[in-house]
């Protein structure tokens, strides 16, 4: 019976200290907050994935707030696009969930709470999902580290993702000069990454101008194949000296790229 009693008494504590918690965070969101963890803190998650798996055989009920670990810690995000990082905590109860920035440990977001001066970052809660996203508006490639969300339980424990942020990228194999025999065939392949969908459209210059492949010249073709990556091929046959310049490859939702095509006059250049 006595332990019982001091139990109450110590959740009633516990209620209390949670409770002046709750009504002190009407502090200025516009000043940048840095967390100072813990002296338990490590900057990997702060719990045994091994010994939560273990537990989940618990009935659920019986257990404090704990993340769901069935998402992915790795998140890609284009420049410019929307980021969300999700959180699944279940029996969160009367806790909070936290956002920190691993790289300077800023305190972001707390509940539904922004609380830096950089309004680009909020807390999205889905209770449906039991889900609290971190929302990065028009991430930055600077943005990209470690996020860990963070359960308000006494110790404290988080867990950590890996945020990428990535800008769609074009290259030209083999560029920025080519050199090719008078007489071969010139293939210049144009690769695209990190686009959210395919672009509509690869066009071709050569020395500015547009490749018309219907012209008196023959034997130009272009070949695309979308995908996750974007290949576009270009193919001039019988390569002469007129063929040289400067080639561009345009997709329309992506940077140009440009390589300089050399046509020799039978002697192959050594690139060395």
């Amino acid at each position: 019976m006595e332990t019982m009693k001091h139990i109450a008494v110590v959740m009633i504590l516990l209620n209390i200290s949670y409770g002046q918690f709750s009504r002190s965070q009407s502090v200025d969101i516009d000043e940048p907050h840095t967390y100072t963890p813990p002296k338990h803190y490590f900057q990997t998650s702060s719990f045994d994935e091994a010994e939560l798996e273990d537990d989940a055989a618990k009935n659920p009920l019986d257990r404090g707030p704990y993340f769901d670990i069935s998402a992915s810690r790795n998140v890609t995000a284009l420049v410019g696009n929307t980021a969300y990082l999700n959180c699944r905590v279940r029996n969160l109860g009367n806790r909070t969930v936290s956002w920190i920035r691993h790289r300077d440990l800023h305190l972001l977001t707390v509940g539904k709470a922004t609380y830096t001066s950089d309004q680009r970052y909020q807390s999205v809660h889905n209770p449906q999902l039991d889900d609290w996203s971190l929302k990065v508006l028009y991430p930055q490639q600077r943005d990209s580290g470690v996020y860990e969300c963070q359960i308000s339980t006494t110790p404290p424990v988080g867990y950590s993702m890996m945020l990428s942020v990535v800008e769609p990228i074009t290259t030209v194999i083999g560029g920025p000069d080519l050199y090719i025999d008078t007489g071969s065939t010139v293939n210049l392949t144009c690769i695209v990454r990190h686009l959210p969908e395919p672009p509509p459209l690869i066009q071709w210059t050569h020395n500015e101008q547009e490749i018309n492949y219907d012209s008196p010249r023959g034997g130009v073709s272009v070949i695309t194949e979308k995908g996750d990556i974007t290949t576009s091929y270009l193919l001039i046959q019988r390569a002469k000296s007129t063929d040289s310049g400067k080639y561009t490859c345009l997709p329309s939702t992506a940077n140009p790229m440009t390589v300089n095509v050399h046509v020799l006059n039978g002697l192959r250049h050594a690139n060395t």
